[in-house]
């Protein structure tokens, strides 16, 4: 039976109305729609406006008004169909996919899910579409406490007008700057000051961070989502474990790919009643789900997807705030006043070398004592995405602390040796269930293969380029299959930082090319007192 012309009503909630002579086929049909409604009055039905609905009312042979059609042209945008861009004024070169990743998010008009494996450059592609379109501001960036600074360092190195602030503390101030940078857990005390800016743009870092409806981040994060033109959701794990943890996101970014979560649940997620209550926590459905969502509104590539456009080794430097900033103020400050003392007098500086040592050890421990709590809160985000992770530390508490928090890790230290030793390396290679490696650089550093994982962590540094590149290459092996990510989580504004610029400085002027030798802890040491003078 031919079906009258569908119309696409437009409103605040826009719907689709359905008018048809009466047919019991029909009906069934049409009562499957999400969100469907009968109006008695009028004889006719609405559903809201979802791909989904306009799918199914085109395969029921329903006519579609320009309206519709044109909303699934516009709704229904594939990777494979956008091509490069360029934006000229970009502080960076873009890797190839990732201007793709930009391409896309334009042609969805700045509403899109980036869900690239961790290491491809997510943060990268949202700051570049945002470079693309210098008039959309204010901008808000929302995302866990531990990666606000990182947020700020590369929105200074990719963004012309680098013009941002990261928000702290439950008590409102003056916004000054028109890029904002808060994190989730203050986020409900500062929604009614976001809002009062007028955002044109809001991205969500790491988006399964709202995926509980009662939890006060979720409602402040639809509260001030709400009629923002462009969101740019971000997530490395979307629909790996559990779809349903994705669902607001999706909402948000786009609710006419997901209208409505019951449908979803039972669809997506595996719904089963417990005699309790509804468990949505499973997963069903999945390549389904992946399709759609790369259909509409999620880009997604994996590392080997891209392997011919990255290096052997990507570094990533992520910047951690100090709990402890005062205690680590004080300490630097008499550190700096006995270099002092002892710049210019030549046998005190030989003699002191020791003692030297000594304060330089104080404050990297105090450094990377303020930064583990947040630290840990990283690797605890990496681990979401089932993939595996090498840590390095030097200290021993730090090592401690680590297996601590991550009982099901294997580590290799001092303590660890022969068969042991070997065992942990065996189950790390090989039993996907352990999905963490914790060492020291000195135990791990050489002799061992940990081709498992494509990404290790520097908690924290050696004090020569050559222990780095030997503990760095325990996953870059001939058998490493994919680029390694390099990830040195820093403490911000201390020792540890001054130490990487050093280090790196060094890698790219290799002592060991020019003339044989390698740099060595005397070298690093003295450069690191005359920064500090």
């Amino acid at each position: 039976m031919k079906a009258e012309k569908v119309k696409f009503q437009k409103s605040q909630n826009p719907a689709i109305k359905i008018s048809f002579k009466f047919s019991w086929d029909l009906v069934e049909k049409v009562k499957s729609l999400p969100g469907r409604k009968f109006h008695p009055d009028g004889k006719y039905w609405t559903c809201p406006v979802s791909i989904e609905a306009v799918e199914k009312l085109k395969e029921w042979n329903f006519q579609m008004d320009e309206g519709l059609e044109l909303f699934l042209q516009k709704s229904k945008v594939h990777v494979d169909e956008v091509s490069k861009i360029s934006i000229p004024t970009l502080k960076g070169t873009l890797f190839p996919f990732q201007e793709k990743g930009v391409s896309f998010v334009e042609k969805k008009d700045g509403r899109a899910l980036i869900a690239d494996e961790m290491g491809l450059g997510k943060t990268i592609q949202a700051l570049a579409w945002l470079e693309l379109h210098p008039e959309k501001k204010p901008v808000v960036i929302i995302c866990p406490s531990h990666l606000k600074l990182n947020w700020l360092k590369e929105i200074k190195a990719w963004m012309s007008d680098p013009s941002a602030e990261v928000l702290s503390g439950g008590t409102p101030y003056p916004i000054s700057k028109n890029i904002v940078i808060i994190n989730y857990d203050i986020l409900d005390k500062w929604v009614n000051s976001l809002k009062s800016i007028n955002p044109q743009v809001l991205i969500t870092d790491e988006c399964h961070y709202f995926k509980n409806n009662q939890a006060k981040r979720t409602k402040a994060v639809k509260k001030l989502g709400k009629n923002i033109p462009h969101i740019i959701a971000l997530s490395g794990t979307p629909i790996v474990n559990r779809p349903i943890e994705i669902f607001n996101a999706l909402k948000l970014v786009d609710d006419t790919v997901m209208p409505n979560m019951w449908s979803f649940a039972h669809r997506y997620c595996n719904a089963k009643h417990n005699g309790f209550g509804w468990d949505f926590n499973g997963a069903s459905n999945i390549e389904e789900l992946h399709k759609k969502l790369t259909n509409s509104i999620m880009i997604r590539r994996l590392k080997k997807d891209v392997l011919k456009d990255l290096p052997d080794k990507i570094y990533n430097h992520i910047p951690i705030e100090l709990t402890n900033r005062e205690e680590y103020k004080t300490a630097e400050k008499d550190f700096v006043e006995f270099i002092r003392q002892k710049k210019g007098d030549v046998k005190a500086e030989k003699a002191s070398r020791a003692q030297q040592f000594a304060e330089i050890e104080g404050l990297k421990q105090l450094a990377v004592k303020g930064k583990l709590k947040q630290s840990i809160e990283w690797i605890r985000d990496f681990l979401e995405s089932d993939k595996k992770l090498v840590v390095f530390g030097t200290h021993k508490f730090v090592v401690e602390e680590l297996m601590k928090e991550f009982p099901n890790a294997v580590k290799v230290d001092g303590s660890i040796t022969g068969q042991k030793r070997h065992e942990a390396v065996e189950s790390f290679q090989n039993n996907p269930e352990v999905r963490l490696f914790i060492s020291n650089i000195q135990a791990a550093g050489t002799g061992l293969t940990l081709t498992a994982a494509s990404d290790v962590v520097f908690l924290e540094l050696p004090w020569t380029p050559g222990e780095l590149n030997q503990a760095e290459d325990r996953c870059h092996r001939i058998s490493q299959k994919n680029s390694v990510t390099i990830h040195y989580l820093l403490a911000s504004e201390t020792i540890e930082e001054q130490i990487a610029k050093l280090i790196d400085s060094k890698r790219k002027v290799m002592d060991g090319v020019l003339d044989g030798k390698e740099t060595g802890q005397e070298s690093l040491l003295s450069e690191l007192m005359n920064k500090y003078v």
